[in-house]
């Protein structure tokens, strides 16, 4: 039997021949192409596809590699048996572009191949030597920023933060020198804080400084339940809920607003300040509003610039409850980091101004989506838990494997995940999360999914073939 078999691929989510290849293993997982199928004749598909030749030539090349179908001489190409599939050896990742090891652990945003939008990038940096530019470098400025960066602050934030006045926002050394000053401010040794179970580990790292008790809140597809927040409020009277409630770490999952609203007035009932971490808050086009916008009286925002603009400018924007919140994190800054970098402070302030910043995120945006298409292609859909708008993954893993033995697999042939361990308020699932901005392009990050993809298919036992 002959497929009238026509994969859908987009040539923006990477090679073609991959997305081809995806395509086949995708449709031999739902059944629509049973084994004994024979496929369309390769010039046939590259026809039908408006594509060369040998791309097709290359995708059922690369199928037969992952054991997938079988080339018979002159009848064409079949799906292989699974009975006599045998899975192909995981082999190591070359050093390609980087070197080393490519680094899924790090949730990075990706790199974006725009040399006009770099230029300008690099160019606000030398703009900044102007007259009087000098104060940048030799003179120390206040806790909380100048007003003219806290004002760049909160025309960053507008979109989805609206009328802030800039009393209210302070410029901090990063999210994580953030959080700090907010924790610090607001709880003692001891004090509970409430999280979700899977949460940031710069909190859990923070918590554990500072000493306070964070307790796990239970949750469900649209985030912390509020009957198990509202008992869990009455019984530890924590003095906040940390959260990252859009495109979550490690999750994914982005909290619902009426699930927002109602975690909101639980927190406002009794005395709970609300820790927003808006790392990923920037990336949605249509976000869902933040804490801050729906309970403002009792919500600390962090928004960072690591994950939306530039990991290196170290630079988040911090808006507080009201004007004499604002006082005590001033302080609290001062006495933990002095004050944020003026010199990366005014490149965040040039970039935001000037309309950098919303091209870098353009960018940023464009290509995460580029990169989850491809992560989907490649992937078993059943397995991962994704935000087509984020730039990470969770992956869940299915018995035999466990995540210390799939991240101790994957290390061997040089690709790094991080497993839930380091997110787990409690018992970790057997789960690890991946980075995809860390790949410097879509072809090596293509050529390690398809790695973790072939690991998966295999039981453990199979997978020591590893070299």
């Amino acid at each position: 039997m002959t497929a009238h078999w026509r994969p859908v691929v987009s040539k923006a989510a990477g090679p073609v021949y991959l997305a081809i290849a995806a395509a086949i293993a995708a449709d031999i997982a739902t059944g629509r192409l049973p084994e004994g199928t024979r496929l369309p004749p390769q010039r046939a598909l590259a026809d039908q596809l408006g594509i060369d030749f040998t791309t097709v030539s290359r995708a059922y090349s690369e199928a037969r590699r992952r054991g997938l179908v079988e080339g018979r001489v002159g009848q064409g190409t079949y799906v292989r048996s699974r009975s006599a599939t045998q899975p192909p050896p995981i082999r190591a990742v070359p050093a390609a572009s980087g070197g080393g090891m490519v680094d899924m652990s790090m949730n990075l945003p990706p790199r974006f191949d725009d040399a006009a939008l770099s230029a300008d990038m690099w160019a606000a940096l030398v703009e900044l030597e102007t007259p009087g530019g000098l104060d940048l470098l030799m003179r120390y400025q206040e806790p909380g920023g100048s007003v003219r960066d806290r004002t760049a602050g909160v025309a960053w934030l507008s979109p989805r933060l609206p009328g802030v006045a800039v009393e209210r926002a302070l410029v901090c050394p990063g999210a994580q020198g953030a959080l700090l000053a907010t924790l610090g401010a607001i709880a003692a040794p001891g004090d509970v804080v409430l999280a979700e179970s899977l949460s940031y580990p710069g909190f859990l790292s923070l918590a554990a400084h500072l000493r306070l008790r964070p307790v796990a809140v239970p949750g469900d597809a649209e985030g912390p339940l509020p009957e198990a927040f509202q008992s869990l409020c009455a019984t530890h009277r924590p003095r906040a809920f940390y959260t990252s409630p859009t495109i979550q770490n490690p999750t994914t999952l982005t909290i619902s607003e009426g699930r927002r609203l109602a975690l909101a007035g639980i927190a406002r009932a009794h005395g709970v300040a609300i820790v927003e971490d808006d790392a990923y808050g920037a990336l949605p086009r249509a976000p869902v509003p933040p804490f801050a916008a729906l309970a403002p009286d009792i919500t600390y925002h962090v928004a960072g610039l690591a994950k939306c603009l530039a990991p290196a400018l170290r630079i988040a924007y911090l808006v507080a409850p009201d004007t004499r919140a604002a006082a005590r994190l001033a302080g609290a800054l001062r006495a933990t980091a002095s004050m944020a970098s003026p010199l990366t402070a005014a490149l965040a302030t040039r970039w935001i101004e000037d309309g950098t910043a919303a091209r870098v995120l353009e960018a940023i945006r464009h290509e995460a989506a580029a990169r989850q298409a491809l992560a989907a292609g490649i992937l078993p859909g059943e397995a991962v838990s994704a935000d087509p708008e984020g730039f990470h993954l969770w992956l869940r893993l299915s018995p035999p494997w466990t995540r210390g033995e799939f991240a101790a697999r994957l290390r061997t042939v040089g690709i790094g995940v991080v497993a839930s361990d380091a997110f787990a308020l409690g018992t970790p699932p057997e789960a690890v999360r991946l980075g995809l901005g860390a790949s410097a392009s879509r072809d090596d990050l293509a050529q390690s999914l398809r790695i973790v993809a072939d690991l998966l298919g295999q039981p453990p036992a199979m997978s020591s073939l590893v070299v």
